[in-house]
């Protein structure tokens, strides 16, 4: 039997987050550069993201370009700046054609302004869709992120805005760069590596951690599909037994 087939589509994340890990190693093992791999790995992003929008996925988040990978050399950085740039001119009209929303989360003035502005008419020719939101994680840092609502919620308390005891989970997302979005249900990362590569940290509590050996650029959707199904063979208890799960879900029949 297929896999899409023994997916249960009633019991889909509503939010899945990858880790694009891998294009390097791809490309070496072939005797090529590493551009090269990040040039493949873009393939591999225009049919998750499809297939995330045909199975009515709402948000999918992909880790394109960590703060840290800012200490690559400058060829690999210079490489990989222009080819978001091409890749957004080449997709943006698709993605708005097929309902695709776009997002970006991360220090966005890092970016050269030509990506800036590549990435602006992006999100705003895409603003009215309501199908898929694809959220670009791009010179993004979790710890970061946290440093940067602790920040801004310091600044409120000081002026007055915000008293120390009303601070609580809800209002320290609002502070966050994903303060729209709800945290994701599972997170995926490619090419057999085992950690979380500061990425989400404070979003990530309850989501499940799926780990594949495939290399980012050989990722597709039969990939996705395994994904998927394994996400649903756990079950998912936040601090509760399983008899509690069991309860509440037969009270809800």
């Amino acid at each position: 039997m297929d896999t899409l087939e023994l997916i249960d589509r009633s019991r889909l994340p509503k939010h899945i987050a990858i880790i694009m890990d891998g294009n390097g190693r791809w490309a070496k093992e072939r005797g090529e550069d590493r551009v090269y791999g990040h040039y493949e790995g873009v393939i591999s992003v225009r049919e998750i993201v499809n297939t995330c929008g045909e199975l009515g996925i709402a948000y999918l988040t992909l880790y394109a370009f960590s703060a840290e990978n800012w200490n690559r050399p400058k060829g690999e950085v210079d490489a990989l700046m222009e080819l978001l740039v091409n890749t957004l001119r080449k997709e943006a009209d698709e993605l708005n054609r097929k309902n695709v929303r776009m997002h970006v989360i991360g220090d966005f003035g890092s970016l050269p302004e030509i990506c800036r502005q590549e990435l602006n008419e992006a999100i705003n020719m895409t603003a009215c869709n309501t199908g898929l939101n694809l959220v670009l994680a791009l010179s993004y840092s979790a710890r970061q992120e946290i440093t940067d609502a602790c920040k801004k919620i310091a600044v409120k308390v000081a002026n007055g805005e915000l008293k120390p005891g009303e601070l609580n989970e809800q209002v320290f997302h609002q502070h966050l760069y994903t303060a729209d979005y709800p945290d994701p249900e599972l997170m995926i990362r490619t090419s057999g590596e085992y950690r979380i590569s500061n990425y989400l940290l404070y979003q990530l509590a309850y989501a499940e951690l799926y780990f594949t050996q495939v290399n980012w650029p050989d990722f597709r959707k039969e990939h996705l599909y395994e994904a998927l199904l394994n996400y649903q063979q756990r079950e998912r208890r936040f601090g509760k037994t399983s008899e509690q799960i069991q309860t509440t879900s037969t009270q809800h029949v």
